[in-house]
C-alpha cells in the first residue's frame, strides 16, 4: 500500500477537485493525507450563520475535518497561511497571505510532510490554479517545488476538462435540466481547467459520488443546499464530478492513466 498526499488552497477545495480519488485510495487501503495552505478566512457566509464570537476560519477548520472523515483522510495539516481572496482583491497583498509567501519557504513546509509520510503520490493544481485564483496558482508552484525537494515520485496536477464542462453545460441547458441564469457566473475570458488535449489522466469516480456530495455538505458555510454544486440533479452532478482530471508531466499525449495509485 502507498501514501497519497493531496495539497489544496482552502477548506472545501479537496472535495470538489480530488474527493473521488481520495476516497477511492482510502477504500483500496492506501493512506490519504490532506494538506491545506489556508483556513479560508476570506470566504463568505450569510448573516447570522456563525455563532456569536465565532470566526469564519474556526468554522471552516471544523468543516474541513468533518469532510476529511467522509473522504477517508487519516491526517489533516494546515500550513498556516492566510486566504488571499480572489485575484485582484486588496487582500491578495496583505501580510501572511499564501499569495505573498515565499515559494521556497512554503515548499519546505510541505516537503517536510511529504518526507514524514514517505509520500508516493502528490496532487496539486495546474499552473493556472484551475481558474486563476491566486492561492490555487501558488499551490501549483509550492507543490511542484516541494515534490522536488522531497523526491516525491508522482505529481498530478488536478484540473478541469474545459471541453467536457462546456459540453455538459450546453446539454443541460438544451435539455431543460438547468436554466442559463442559474449557471455559475463564468466571466468572459476566464479559463476553467485545461483543454481535453492537454490532459493525461482521467479517473472514474462515479462509485464515490455519494462521498463527494456528503463531503461538500460538510462544508456548509461555503456550499449550501441551494448552491450550483448541490442543487443540480444527479445526472448533472455525475457528468460534472464523476470523472476527476489530471496532468502528469512526462505522460501523454492523450489520457494514459486512469488510476493515480496504479502499481503501488
Amino acid at each position: 500500500m502507498a501514501t497519497l498526499v493531496t495539497f489544496h488552497a482552502h477548506p472545501d477545495d479537496e472535495c470538489i477537485n480530488t474527493g473521488g480519488v481520495m476516497r477511492k485510495a482510502a477504500d483500496e487501503g492506501h493512506r490519504v493525507v490532506l494538506v491545506v495552505a489556508t483556513r479560508g478566512e476570506v470566504g463568505e457566509v450569510p448573516d447570522g450563520f456563525l455563532a456569536e464570537g465565532e470566526q469564519l476560519w474556526q468554522r471552516r477548520v471544523e468543516e474541513q475535518h468533518a469532510a476529511a472523515d467522509v473522504l477517508g483522510v487519516k491526517r489533516v495539516e494546515f500550513l498556516g497561511y492566510r486566504d488571499s481572496g480572489m485575484m485582484g482583491e486588496p487582500t491578495n497583498d496583505e501580510p501572511g497571505t499564501f499569495w505573498t509567501a515565499s515559494v521556497e519557504e512554503a515548499a519546505q513546509k510541505l516537503a517536510a510532510i511529504l518526507r514524514e509520510e514517505s509520500a508516493d503520490v502528490l496532487t496539486v493544481y495546474d499552473d493556472n490554479g484551475g481558474y486563476g485564483h491566486p492561492d490555487h496558482i501558488q499551490v501549483h508552484r509550492v507543490g511542484v517545488r516541494a515534490a522536488e525537494l522531497a523526491g516525491t515520485p508522482r505529481v498530478y496536477q488536478a484540473t478541469g476538462n474545459s471541453d467536457h464542462m462546456r459540453r455538459g453545460i450546453e446539454a443541460a441547458v438544451e435539455q431543460g435540466m438547468m436554466k442559463a441564469e442559474d449557471l455559475p457566473d463564468f466571466d468572459e475570458g476566464t479559463t476553467y481547467g485545461k483543454p481535453e488535449a492537454e490532459l493525461t489522466g482521467a479517473v472514474d469516480v462515479t462509485a464515490y459520488l455519494g462521498h463527494k456530495r456528503a463531503a461538500m455538505r460538510a462544508h456548509a458555510s461555503q456550499i449550501s443546499e441551494e448552491s450550483f454544486f448541490l442543487a443540480m440533479p444527479e445526472e448533472g452532478f455525475a457528468h460534472a464530478f464523476g470523472t476527476e482530471w489530471f496532468i502528469r508531466e512526462g505522460q501523454g499525449p492523450g489520457i494514459t492513466e486512469t488510476d493515480l495509485m496504479a502499481g503501488l
